[in-house]
């Protein structure tokens, strides 16, 4: 068997320099546990002792709050253990200390514009907007949303909230009408803070209407806050309920913080919500902000005053993780906008300006800019950038080696894999490990991952169910809605008693790193034989004829076959040829039980708002089952485009 081979790794003084190194030195001369300098011994010890692991992540920090005596109780159950029952904390309050001169944040926008803000003007702009929400009652509990595009008056707007102990929650501008009452309606908002429009690839959207919808729809909303973004909130202000976002910011500030409990809700993030309403998961205060810590220090080695960008929008985890790192005082940048406007180099050429130390962003946009021709070492200097983190799908062996070849030969290439469902990372970097070609380095620190047959047993080297055997503070608190638990018990834990099961079909290597072959509910079993979409997502994306595609499995005579759709470039047409060749790779790469029945080329491919592909959408589109949800997808429309195939029928 071929060795993986090694793109990357630590020098013996970076190694030693780091931040985990730093933490476990810490935890030797704590708790007396020598980790030898091997990762694998301290990731052992934080899942076997994970009241100490925890507990030290605390005080190693440095977190703001009363930790209390206990850092974990009923720690054999999972679902029904808890982190911290005795302490109290405020998430604000530990992302806005040292409210100094210090760059807090950056913010740009796709017409060039950039927004600076410092930890004290930022810091300033919260307590003024929590003052000016507190004066319209909101307290503890209540639910403050935001339909709202990715810049400054987002951050902002949660920290306020954060800081009266009231729950977060928040929905991009590109979702319509439709979209945005199909969660908020659920959650029943006191307030909301919205923009009157936003911009795309040029264009201005207007979002007047449907604020005047939610305004009636939302019988909750004791006021709307409208943010001047496109030149219409004047429109607006002028009615009944209705304020300017400006005005408020002239508040008489709060003096303190609220302090809450460790496990009382600080967001509430939703489910894609494509085969049904989307499911609104309700994280905790002290959970999310330790596993962040936990993730950026120890695995994405970020420290004071780095520059940390994540191509993301609100209505997307990654929004919640990068925001996160305020506590480590970093600096944040934001970008609002098509990523590719005006041209493919745009983010790019924005990690030279920012001297970004960590650029976070999806597979989809690596892969795009392989096939766009872009050589990102050519156009950028990125002298500054030491860890590029990937996620939203699993990035395939050619995006590892685009990275190392044309963006940068000595950088830290994090693919990272979790969700809206924990607000982080089951698997992800490590600082002080090698970087193996199209695997993720790691399973994370205090999270006991596993690949379990379908039996419940270990394997390595075998695909089977991404699972976690042991509780870890970012779980979530629940389900909004769901009094009994019985949902959110369903969603995780009945596949295997007392274990988080996630829905990821993945692979634990031999270099002790991580394969994810897809989501498991979307997984192809041809003859009874399971296999992952990402098998044969990676050979196929490989031709720079195809823009990107998907693959499905069609029910028939009792058996599965594989139907691949193909989006293909302009001017490229899916001959015989083209198909063989297809054919052939996957073949190669994977196996010939991988190889499609069917291939299909289509102009489009329905995707979340997040980016990802809808592979159950379509399959129930060719099953001729209704597709519940279509607001969850960024272009419903191309779910018409898989509807009644000639080449389908059986």
């Amino acid at each position: 068997m071929t060795a993986t081979p090694i793109l990357w790794q630590p020098t013996p003084s970076e190694i030693k320099k780091s931040e985990l190194s730093n933490f476990a030195n810490w935890v030797k001369s704590h708790h007396g546990f020598d980790w030898r300098d091997k990762y694998r011994n301290l990731w052992s010890w934080s899942v076997e002792y994970p009241d100490l692991f925890w507990d030290s992540i605390w005080q190693w920090h440095g977190v703001i709050g009363r930790k209390g005596k206990r850092p974990l109780i009923n720690g054999d159950k999972i679902p029904g253990a808890q982190f911290f029952p005795d302490s109290t904390l405020n998430f604000a309050e530990n992302l806005l200390f040292n409210a100094d001169g210090q760059a807090a944040l950056s913010s740009h926008h796709e017409d060039g514009t950039i927004e600076t803000l410092t930890r004290k003007e930022l810091k300033g702009r919260v307590t003024a907007l929590a003052g000016w929400m507190q004066s319209q009652g909101v307290i503890k509990g209540d639910r403050v949303a935001a339909y709202i595009p990715n810049i400054q008056q987002a951050v902002e707007t949660m920290l306020a909230a954060a800081s009266l102990g009231a729950i977060y929650s928040s929905c991009s501008p590109d979702f319509g009408f439709n979209g945005v009452f199909d969660r908020f309606s659920q959650i029943e908002p006191k307030l909301l803070v919205t923009v009157d429009g936003y911009f795309y690839a040029g264009k201005k959207i207007s979002r007047v209407d449907v604020i005047r919808q939610l305004k009636e729809k939302l019988p909750s909303l004791v006021h709307i806050l409208v943010h001047d973004y496109s030149g219409k909130a004047w429109d607006l202000a002028s009615e009944p309920k209705i304020s300017l976002y400006s005005d408020a910011l002239e508040h008489s500030p709060i003096e303190e913080y609220k302090p809450v409990k460790f496990n009382d809700p600080l967001y509430i993030l939703y489910s894609s919500g494509t085969t049904g309403a989307p499911k609104c998961i309700v994280h905790s205060v002290g959970g999310t902000l330790l596993q962040h810590i936990k993730e950026h220090r120890l695995h994405s080695n970020i420290t004071k005053n780095a520059s940390v960008f994540y191509f993301t929008t609100c209505g997307w985890m990654m929004w919640n993780w990068l925001v996160s790192s305020l506590a480590i005082q970093a600096k944040i940048v934001l970008f609002e906008g098509n990523p590719f406007y005006p041209g493919p180099e745009r983010i790019w050429k924005m990690a030279e300006q920012e001297k970004l130390y960590l650029l976070g962003t999806s597979a989809k946009f690596i892969d795009a800019s392989r096939k766009a021709g872009i050589y990102p070492a050519k156009i950028a200097n990125l002298t500054e950038l030491k860890v590029i983190c990937s996620t939203g799908s699993p990035l395939n062996v050619e995006g590892f080696d685009f990275i190392y070849e044309h963006v940068k030969s000595n950088v830290q290439l994090a693919s990272i894999s979790g969700g809206t469902d924990i607000v982080s990372c089951f698997v992800l970097g490590c600082p002080i490990r090698p970087v193996y070609a199209g695997e993720i380095q790691c399973r994370g620190l205090g999270m006991d991952v596993d690949i379990l047959s379908e039996q419940g047993l270990s394997l390595k080297g075998e695909q089977g169910e991404l699972c976690c055997k042991s509780a870890f503070p970012s779980m979530p608190i629940g389900f909004w809605n769901d009094p009994d638990g019985s949902k959110y018990y369903s969603a995780y834990f009945e596949m295997f008693n007392n274990v988080w099961r996630h829905g990821d079909w993945a692979t634990l290597t031999e270099n002790d790193g991580i394969i994810i072959h897809g989501r498991s509910d979307a997984t192809l079993n041809p003859g009874g034989v399971r296999i992952g979409t990402a098998e044969i997502y990676r050979p196929v994306e490989s031709f720079n004829e195809i823009i990107e595609a998907l693959v499905i499995g069609q029910n028939i005579n009792d058996d599965v076959r594989i139907i691949l759709f193909v989006r293909l470039k302009d001017g490229i047409i899916l001959d015989d040829e083209l198909k063989n060749r297809l054919k052939k790779e996957i073949k190669a790469k994977a196996t010939p039980r991988h190889m499609p029945a069917v291939i299909i080329a289509v102009k489009d491919i329905p995707r979340t708002r997040s980016g990802k592909i809808t592979e159950l959408a379509v399959r129930d589109v060719i099953h001729n089952k209704e597709v519940k949800n279509t607001e969850a997808l960024a272009n419903p429309e191309a779910l018409a485009l898989f509807k009644n195939l000639p080449e389908l029928v059986i």
